[in-house]
């Protein structure tokens, strides 16, 4: 079998599996902070949370995909194999982290804008009004 080849397959496999793994990870964590930030609506945060999922799983594997080939480059030894590796899968990493950090950067602000929204209400009705002074 060829190197090429095989270096493909380990890159897929072990791309896939981070994937995986980090989705499950926003998947599970995100939820309870998407609760948050919708005012307790679960199945709002719910569908929410399975909606950002697949956004990530698309825009993740699209570049996993598009990042396995290098035409330029034929593997010739086992040493070739592992420096392929590592460059490949450090740009899937980085962009794997870079996703989670714009996910969590966008869903905070979304949470600041609420937090902010509730406390423009005032806590107890006004009882009075007063008129503003002629000086003012």
């Amino acid at each position: 079998m060829d190197l090429t080849v095989i270096a493909y397959v380990i890159y897929l496999v072990v791309s896939i599996g981070l994937t995986v793994w980090v989705a499950r990870t926003l998947s599970r964590n995100g939820r309870v902070f998407l609760a948050d930030v919708l005012k307790g609506d679960e199945k709002l945060a719910d569908a929410v949370n399975h909606l950002l999922v697949v956004g990530f799983y698309l825009v993740n594997l699209g570049f996993v995909a598009l990042f396995l080939s290098d035409p330029n480059r034929l593997i010739e030894d086992t040493r070739e194999i592992f420096e392929v590796l590592s460059a490949k899968l450090g740009v899937v990493l980085l962009v794997l982290g870079a996703m989670h950090l714009g996910n969590v950067y966008v869903l905070n602000r979304i949470r600041r804008r609420g937090m902010l929204a509730r406390e423009q209400v005032p806590p107890v009705e006004p009882q009075a009004w007063t008129a503003p002074s002629a000086g003012a």
